[in-house]
């Protein structure tokens, strides 16, 4: 809101604190949230609970691509000649859509802060069993089918972050001051996810270090159970959270849907399409790092070697996703994710146009650096600004099923991608072809996808939250809904409505 909106409520919130035996309390609901009598810590702290938990999404998914390394190793004619390497590695895609969609309508339903602890709780527990794969016995099969399963749950958790965690941390961030809100939530969403993917791969070099690669069976076991210790962290200030002073002024209790769907399908098959071809082409950024990993380091290098260069692969991340923080309190999420996805799709291009000379020994470090930048600018624009997009592009009282079929989009695409762009390269008619076709398909899909956000997507200001909260309720109430039953008493309001008797 703008200052001419809140200092009125502001200054009578202020005059009360000041004399309260001689003034009403204000209505807690006049007061603008980011004016509410709270202190810097308390306004800071649920944004990091909410949203740092994507920081195992993050570790898990990055860990997985080396516990499939290993677990190939391991097991090379049981593992590698059945369907149970592509099931480990990615069943956790469906569990996390499944969840994704469950908590989504659960957090809008029922609690934001229940849902994200019930979603701790599913990662701590069948992390752990990952971990130990309980109940696998002697047989590889048993082993096998076990990880499936855990990490088919173990998705379901992952998919909980997004609807109730992320979606609770936009919602706190209203609470910080103008100017900084975007970052915030940047820094305890997708930079937590980077930064987990770094980590993941720190954790497997340090690991195959320690125990050699004669002790593979206890290096996955280990680098799967480190995952439990950042839900577990956080456990206890989940528990701790309130649901977000903006979720119980304006939940719903009652969902007149085909109004809602009216009132915005069209913004959120935009929203669903940009992180569905994300996601999608995202996939083919990985073909061009093995590329440069297979030249530097060659076939017979050891283990630990592949692990510790994959540290610099998702290093690049953090760069792209810091300065877009910044960014995109700067020009709003819009601007930053268009032109960053048309920057990303424009060097894509150019590495398609030098492919046959980067992907030489000659040229290794060029294609390097260019790759960094590639991958840089992928995370400056979408990856720090489509959750932005998501969760503040609707009304708070949806907010959790926008942003739910929202994220579960973007996974399918992920999904859709890893079988999809293996096509194009097979089928490609010599090696430079593979390697530059499913670049090709990707640059031109950010292209697209920088169209589509700077025809369709709204301008997203540092109080869009507050105002589409607005609109919604004006919407609704010009087709007869009744908006006085929206809103939930708060422990604020019944100390104020006390302090008045």
């Amino acid at each position: 809101m703008s200052d001419a909106i809140a200092s009125p409520a502001a200054a009578a919130q202020a005059d009360y604190e000041k004399h309260p035996e001689a003034l009403q309390a204000p209505d807690v609901d006049d007061i603008p949230i980011d004016a509410l009598p709270k202190s810097r810590w308390e306004r800071s702290w649920p944004v990091i609970a909410c949203g740092a938990g994507l920081f195992s999404d993050g570790y898990l998914n990055g860990i997985i691509g080396s516990v499939n390394t290993m677990l190939s190793d391991i097991y090379p004619e049981t593992y590698n000649n059945s369907t149970a390497s592509q099931n480990v590695t990615s069943i956790a895609f469906v569990g996390t859509v499944l969840g994704q969609l469950i908590f989504g309508v659960t957090s809008d339903y029922w609690s934001r802060k229940w849902s994200l602890f019930i979603a701790t709780c599913i990662l701590i527990v069948f992390g752990a069993l990952c971990a130990g794969s309980y109940g696998a016995g002697d047989s590889q099969v048993g082993l096998f089918d076990a990880l499936t399963a855990y990490r088919f749950f173990l998705g379901i958790g992952l998919g909980g972050e997004y609807p109730a965690g992320s979606v609770a941390a936009a919602e706190s961030t209203g609470e910080l001051k103008s100017g900084h809100r975007n970052r915030w939530f940047i820094f305890f969403t997708d930079f937590m996810i980077d930064a987990g993917y770094v980590v993941s791969a720190i954790v497997a070099t340090i690991v195959v270090v320690a125990t050699s690669e004669r002790h593979l069976r206890a290096a996955w076991r280990i680098c799967l159970g480190i995952g439990v210790i950042p839900p577990l962290s956080l456990l206890y200030l989940r528990y701790k959270l309130n649901e977000p002073e903006e979720f119980n002024r304006e939940r719903m209790h009652k969902y007149p849907y085909w109004l809602i769907l009216k009132f915005y399908w069209k913004r959120l098959l935009v929203v669903s399409a940009i992180w569905f071809i994300y996601d999608f082409s995202s996939f083919s950024f990985g073909i061009f790092s093995s590329k440069w990993l297979a030249i530097i380091i060659g076939d017979s290098a050891p283990l630990w070697q592949s692990f510790a260069w994959s540290i610099l692969t998702y290093t690049f991340y953090l760069p792209g996703s810091f300065a877009g923080a910044f960014l995109s309190d700067i020009f709003g999420p819009k601007q930053t994710l268009a032109w960053g996805v048309f920057l990303q799709g424009v060097v894509g291009f150019i590495m398609v146009g030098a492919y046959k000379q980067l992907a030489t020994p000659e040229y290794v470090a060029a294609f390097v650096v260019v790759f960094g930048i590639f991958s840089a600018l992928g995370e400056l624009g979408p990856g720090d600004n489509i959750g932005l997009v998501a969760s503040k592009s609707c009304a708070t009282a949806i907010r959790g099923q926008y942003y739910g079929i929202a994220a579960a989009m973007g996974k399918i695409g992920a999904f859709v991608g890893t079988y999809v762009l293996p096509i194009a390269q097979k089928n490609a008619p010599n090696p430079t072809r593979a390697g530059q076709d499913p670049f090709i398909i990707s640059s031109a899909l950010c292209i697209f996808t920088a169209v589509l956000c700077w025809v369709f997507v709204p301008n997203i200001g540092q109080d869009t939250i507050a105002l589409e909260d607005l609109r919604f309720r004006e919407y609704l109430e010009a087709n007869g809904f009744d908006t006085t039953t929206m809103g939930t008493r708060t422990a604020q309001q019944q100390v104020s409505e006390s302090a008045s008797e």
